[in-house]
């Protein structure tokens, strides 16, 4: 049941973020390659990079060393779109990248949990990503919701109120996900975090901050910022624990991954209590 309704709410979420969107949202988007190029960046090259240093630095478990690589692996997650959103962010921007990083990862996420298999823990196993059912997946979940959403506000055949009243659903939605996740995984998270807790966090932190810094250096305004921080910090945790647990057969190698959604909603939600206060400040 659980298989099924997560996704469902998954995709009510992008439905009602596409709901809030307009084609001139994605076309201003398209005006700024350097913006998506720098987001790809990020979460292709220097994510991974920074999760390496972390493993090694902190001279982690190899197991908790490797679950925090496959993290780092994964593309951002549906729910950057959510909190993006929920921030004040430029909600377009993030569900463009989300779309491509999860396309890149195909290629990306095989060649890094393979090398860091080999690298830390000796093994010369290679992972492959079910390509059909990631796709599929994909595009249930994140695309095709998102375009009917934006169809529905373009055509008029959605009034404002109406809206509204799905935007405040799906908020509860979101709500709902997270505490879930946080009452499954208590167990696990509160065994392991005294070990695995540090780098999970010092992870989400850096790979935010490094967000931020980029849309700064293509002066993107407070929005486009907010959508990369999003985008470099909120991982696919759901695709991590799915590769350690289904794929590798080694739940060990979840736990970071399990960890990191635990952290990455605390930090988000903090950000998104920022950003209204200072839109409040602003409107008054």
């Amino acid at each position: 049941m659980i298989k099924l309704l997560l996704p469902l709410g998954l995709a009510f979420i992008m439905f009602s973020l596409g709901l809030g969107l307009k084609l001139a949202d994605f076309r201003r988007v398209l005006t700024r390659p350097d913006a998506i190029a720098l987001g790809l960046l990020a979460q292709i090259l220097l994510l991974p990079a920074t999760a390496w240093l972390i493993a090694t630095g902190l001279e982690l478990a190899p197991e908790a060393a490797v679950g925090l690589m496959i993290l780092a692996a994964c593309p951002g997650g549906v729910t950057a779109g959510m909190v993006t959103h929920l921030a004040r962010g430029e909600t377009a921007l993030s569900i463009s990248l989300t779309a491509l990083t999860s396309m890149v990862a195909f290629v990306s996420v095989p060649l890094i949990v393979g090398g860091s298999l080999t690298y830390f823990m000796g093994d010369a196993a290679r992972v492959s990503l079910p390509v059909g059912q990631t796709v599929g997946g994909l595009f249930l979940i994140t695309l095709l919701p998102v375009a009917v959403g934006l169809w529905l506000h373009e055509s008029g055949r959605i009034g404002v109120r109406h809206a509204q009243t799905v935007h405040r659903i799906a908020t509860g939605v979101f709500l709902l996900i997270v505490l879930f996740t946080f009452a499954s995984q208590w167990p696990a998270m509160a065994r392991h975090f005294p070990s695995v807790g540090p780098a999970a966090l010092l992870l989400n932190g850096v790979t935010m901050a490094t967000g931020a810094l980029l849309g700064a250096l293509v002066r993107l305004d407070g929005a486009g910022r907010v959508a990369l921080a999003m985008e470099c910090g909120m991982q696919n945790s759901a695709l991590g624990i799915t590769l350690a647990v289904s794929l590798l057969a080694a739940p060990t190698l979840a736990v970071p991954a399990v960890i990191y959604a635990f952290l990455m909603n605390l930090t988000a939600f903090a950000v998104i209590v920022v950003r209204r206060m200072q839109h409040r400040a602003v409107a008054s």
